[in-house]
């Protein structure tokens, strides 16, 4: 006899659910998907998508193949002492990119951002649950939610510029120049006077 239910793990498991987590990702967003829906449309149990993947964000991160979790990026660059993270984030940010291998899923998430809207909705929404509210939460400043913005602009334009674009010489900077060069202008953006007029 045929046998039912949901299906075992198997080899074919994990793929089953990355393609699940690809559609609901792309139909629902972000915030709008569950582990619960990808495990139903895989046809496996919930549990099975959590031993695989562990959380929400890890699934994300891997339904677009990106090479590194942002949030667990972000958590251990301000991890240390904050008042000299800037380079930090740059030199790592920036090595990330510069390894082949990782340029590629990188840059079609990017580039999926900048020419579709639902793209781009899905990466405002994972970036602000899940990269942004750690960086708040660290900086714990009453205007922090604008500091993260201003940091994940400067990083935005840097990606843009350096391997999309490939404006030169930023293009071929190493990435010790680079980090000395704009991380001082993103330790402003976390820890400096940001020149706001008084309310």
């Amino acid at each position: 006899m045929a046998r039912t239910g949901r299906r075992p793990g198997s080899s074919g498991t994990r793929e089953a659910i990355l393609r699940a987590a690809t559609e609901e990702f792309g139909e629902h967003g972000y915030d709008g998907t569950s582990i619960r829906n990808v495990a139903r449309r895989a046809g496996v149990d919930a549990a099975l998508v959590h031993h695989y993947f562990g959380r929400k964000q890890d699934l994300f991160v891997a339904s677009l193949d990106l090479p590194v979790n942002p949030a667990d990026m972000a958590a251990s660059m301000l991890a240390e002492d904050p008042e000299a993270a800037g380079e930090r984030i740059v030199g790592l940010f920036v090595s990330v990119w510069d390894h082949g291998a990782n340029r590629q899923p990188l840059m079609a998430l990017l580039r999926s951002a900048v020419t579709s809207e639902q793209a781009a909705a899905m990466l405002r929404e994972f970036a602000t649950r899940e990269v942004f509210s750690r960086v708040v939460h660290r900086l714990d400043r009453p205007d922090a939610q604008l500091r993260a913005n201003l940091v994940v602009s400067q990083l935005i334009g840097l990606a843009m510029a350096r391997y999309i674009v490939k404006v030169e010489p930023l293009a071929s900077l190493s990435p010790a120049t680079l980090a000395i060069a704009v991380g001082p202008t993103l330790q402003r953006y976390l820890t400096g006077d940001l020149g706001r007029p008084a309310p």
